[in-house]
């Protein structure tokens, strides 16, 4: 893992006290909130519908267990004893005071945490495959690479003040568990003839307008990644509107200009500014990468697996890792019935101590709202399933029908026009109780609580939108969406439903699936490719048209 400099350590210290003396001019009224409002969003503190909301940022999924400790003291002490990890792997605490949320930056700062760029016309945190380094499928490990791109970024004199907000994921997996293709750069790691490059896929996105990336280059070195990376952002700050902030991201810039001429313009950027790298880049990349070396693994031998509990849950959270007498573990933050994401200070102060006592020490944090022990030690799984069965965090359904990734919604965000959390619980209540989880299989539903599509629901195989309709929450659902390699936006099925009448719709959904599939090899997402639409929308609306007979 990267370790912070003392170049680091005194950056952020330097921030946080120019954001101390900021909040403390806006609480004796020094400054308004709207004059407030630039400088708490460059330091991740938003206003939300009920107190400010302080983002952390978690780069690149990736924490030790000492950083997660701090992250457990931040909830316990200066909220309300818990934090709600997010799609961008971020970690958001919804009930901070102002006043306190210096000394919680000062306290991040610590451990090497910090909420710089996690708000505002800037790129934000950069995103990787949250099984980085310990993939069976991966090429290399990404991180590097995303902690290049991390320094890169901050603080960017050129890129603070851009059209609209920019998102950037990496992975070293042909097999994307990035979503790297609903984001304004995507970077698939590749290999041509021995030499490691990056497939770059530019223009995507979801919210209002949701769009699939655009190939922009095949193959670029990575030698070539960062200059690469500023012609792109150098060509979108230039060409993005910004007359209209619904029309300002690159997705639209892309559709707008067409992708052969934003492609001829980045190329010709990049010409001017590769020089000016002078393979200072390649020296720091090499740095990194080191301090991204694997653990020690210790070699170790595993026991038959003769609990019923214990195999089910190393069949739906359990991984191929690159060593076989390892594990990755995906500890899920969706037990039935509670909200997606939320982690309590005692939850999280247990996965770090499980992560020292049995994975090096190390944490992930997926862009699915779970926590991920990439490295355990086979023979230890399971001492650590007892553990975390007796935290509330044993529940065996990572990939199944109540991983549901949902955004905080009308419950907490002042942008939202319906409720997420009471939904994703309700629903995923009905399928526990229902008793068919495993029989469903895989399958990815996925809630926002308006436009924005913070639950990435467009890239869902079922996705919900939560709209206001007359004062009265609607929701709309899409099938066939899709964020993996294959990535496809969903298509919308149809009118939408009241709050009361989601969870049949999404019963009726997955019992027609049942009926529908060719096998029970066959997921979801296949029967929809196979079949289409035509069949699942009638089992959506059937109850309708028996009222309307």
């Amino acid at each position: 893992m990267y370790q912070y400099t003392d170049f680091d350590h005194a950056f952020l210290a330097t921030r946080n006290a120019q954001f101390r003396a900021q909040v403390a001019r806006r609480l004796d009224g020094s400054l308004t909130e709207d004059e407030f409002k630039p400088l708490r969003l460059m330091n991740g503190v938003y206003l939300q519908l009920h107190a400010y909301m302080l983002r952390v940022a978690i780069p690149y999924g990736t924490l030790g267990s000492d950083q997660m400790r701090v992250l457990a003291d931040l909830a316990e002490r200066w909220d309300r004893g818990y934090g709600h990890f997010t799609t961008r792997q971020n970690i958001q605490y919804n009930w901070p005071r102002l006043v306190d949320i210096p000394d919680m930056l000062d306290r991040l700062s610590d451990v090497g945490l910090h909420a710089i760029q996690t708000s505002g016309n800037t790129i934000r945190n950069v995103t990787a495959d949250h099984f980085a380094g310990a993939a069976a499928d991966e090429i290399a490990d990404p991180r590097p690479v995303a902690e290049l791109l991390r320094q890169w970024s901050t603080d960017h004199p050129e890129f603070q003040f851009l059209p609209r907000k920019f998102k950037i994921a990496v992975t070293g997996s042909p097999n994307d568990r990035a979503v790297t293709r609903a984001h304004d750069i995507g970077l698939v790691m590749t290999e041509r003839d021995g030499e490691r490059g990056f497939e770059v896929i530019v223009g995507g996105g979801l919210g209002r307008t949701p769009m699939i990336g655009k190939t922009v280059r095949e193959f670029l070195p990575q030698a070539d990644l960062l200059p690469y990376c500023e012609a792109i952002v150098s060509v979108y700050n230039q060409l993005g509107r910004r007359d209209n902030k619904f029309k300002a991201r690159l997705k639209i810039t892309v559709h707008e200009h067409g992708i052969d001429e934003i492609r001829a313009r980045i190329e010709e950027r990049f010409a001017q500014v590769r020089p000016l790298f002078s393979g200072v880049d390649q020296a720091l990349l090499s740095e990194l990468e080191a301090a991204f070396a694997p653990p020690a693994f210790l070699d170790n031998t595993p026991a038959p697996i003769l609990d019923p509990l214990l195999r089910s849950f190393v069949d739906t959270n359990v991984t191929a890792h690159r060593r076989d007498d390892h594990a990755i573990v995906t500890i899920s933050l969706k037990a039935h019935g509670a909200t997606p994401g939320d982690a309590t200070a005692d939850q999280m102060r247990l996965m770090a101590d499980l992560a020292e006592a049995h994975a090096y020490g190390e944490l992930r944090i997926s862009h699915e709202q779970n926590v991920i022990l990439p490295h355990v030690r086979r023979e230890a799984l399971p001492d650590l399933h007892a553990a975390l069965r007796a935290a509330g965090l044993g529940t065996a359904n990572i990939g199944l029908a109540s991983d549901i990734i949902a955004c905080p919604g009308m419950d907490y965000c002042a942008l939202a026009t319906a409720r997420s959390i009471p939904v994703a619980q309700a629903i995923a209540t009905r399928i526990d109780a229902l008793k068919i989880e495993h029989e469903v299989g895989h399958l990815k539903i996925k809630i926002s609580g308006c436009i924005n599509a913070c639950g990435h629901h467009h890239v869902g195989h079922i996705g919900i939108l939560g709209l206001d309709r007359a004062g009265v929450e609607n929701y709309q659902i899409t099938l066939g969406g899709d964020h993996t390699q294959t990535a496809a936006i969903g298509e919308r099925a149809g009118p939408g439903f009241a709050y009361d009448q989601v969870v049949p719709a999404i019963e009726r959904l997955i019992l027609a699936y049942l009926d529908l599939r060719h096998s029970p090899d066959e997921t979801f997402i296949d029967t929809f490719r196979r079949l289409g639409p035509a069949p699942f929308k009638a089992a959506l609306y059937e109850q309708e048209a028996r009222d309307a007979a």
